[in-house]
């Protein structure tokens, strides 16, 4: 019998891959966003989730924002909805949810966007239900906004980094968060909270490289900017692009760092390793 996945931010860059890959794993899946006709920042009651939750055997919550605008909010999106949803999914005997957080989302989370990705583990890890949060680093791939603009940055003749541009990341290809959501459905464990990254750590200025060579560009100088003058930056960036603000910035200030011997265990295999293709391929055209 064909297994019912409800999965929330269906359409984003994370949503599109994880809908793919499980209509290809055979399973049905029931989408939800804006453009399935829900509003995400409307379900914040476990009475808004009960009808899309009947029939349905497992939910995957990968709804997320990097930035706030208009009545996109954190608290609404990242963790009243997910809340109500997690709520409801008691209510309905739905025992298996995978809740897709972020990598610094743990006791150290200073920024909002963190802090309410942890308000939302957080209510998760209270409920009875066999619950797994990931939380991934910096994800590339085909497709991704963040992932868009970090290209672009790439191509131009001078790249502007923060101080020295040494912040560390440890960024993770779609293929492995989408494989490790999908190994969720079905793993013989619960309660377990995985952090995923890539096999190794890079500096950002290193990585934009990493990304101007993947795009057959030559190494490029570097335009120096202390955190001061990037901070006040983002005061007009912002109106150019919503990536563009204080605590993004800051949130790449402190860095990522993740030991990726769980995920390794969950997996089997270790997590691919960043070379030049993977940048333009998405989790179907990719070993997951």
């Amino acid at each position: 019998m064909q297994s019912t996945v409800l999965l929330t931010g269906a359409s984003g860059f994370l949503g599109r891959n994880l809908d793919a890959a499980l209509r290809t794993a055979g399973y049905a899946v029931r989408p939800v966003s804006r453009h399935h006709g829900i509003d995400f920042g409307r379900m914040l009651q476990p009475s808004a989730w009960l009808p899309l939750l009947a029939g349905v055997d497992a939910v995957i919550n990968c709804v997320g924002i990097i930035a706030e605008s208009g009545a996109q909010r954190f608290v609404t999106l990242h963790e009243q909805a997910p809340a109500a949803l997690f709520r409801a999914c008691e209510q309905a005997g739905v025992r298996r949810v995978v809740q897709i957080s972020a990598l610094g989302a743990d006791s150290k989370a200073f920024s909002a966007y963190h802090l309410s990705k942890r308000a939302a583990d957080d209510c998760l890890h209270s409920c009875d239900l066999d619950w797994f949060v990931l939380r991934p680093a910096l994800i590339y791939g085909h497709g991704g906004a963040s992932a868009r603009l970090f290209m672009r940055l790439a191509t131009l003749p001078c790249i502007p980094v923060i101080g020295d541009g040494r912040q560390m990341l440890q960024p993770v290809h779609i293929s492995d968060v989408v494989a490790c959501a999908l190994r969720c459905l079905d793993a013989p464990g619960a309660k377990l909270t995985l952090d995923i990254a890539g096999p190794e750590r890079i500096g950002y200025a290193a990585w934009l490289q990493r990304m101007r060579r993947a795009q057959g560009l030559p190494p490029a100088r570097l335009l120096r900017c202390p955190l001061w003058l990037a901070l006040a930056l983002t005061r007009p960036g912002r109106y150019f692009n919503p990536m563009l603000r204080a605590d993004n910035l800051r949130m790449l200030q402190a860095g990522q760092a993740a030991d990726i011997g769980a995920l390794r265990n969950f997996l089997g295999r270790m997590p691919h390793a960043a070379d030049s293709p993977l940048f333009f391929t998405d989790a179907l055209t990719t070993r997951i």
